[in-house]
């Protein structure tokens, strides 16, 4: 994930900051509790698209 692009991209939800997470190819907020997802090297920035982080993954971050 590009460095710029990840300082400019917010949660659509809470407006928080994103962390990118390599592993599951998402970008995560700790606010909304949402992962989103990036395919192709593009961000999916759609509420209906993200996953709910479990409290594990949120004791994580």
């Amino acid at each position: 994930m590009d460095k710029r692009l990840l300082d400019i991209l917010v949660c659509p939800v809470t407006k928080a900051p994103l962390s990118w997470h390599p592993a599951t190819q998402e970008l995560w907020c700790k606010a909304s509790r949402l992962a989103y997802p990036v395919r192709d090297d593009i961000p999916v920035m759609l509420e209906e698209e993200a996953r709910a982080l479990s409290d594990e993954e949120l004791d994580a971050l």
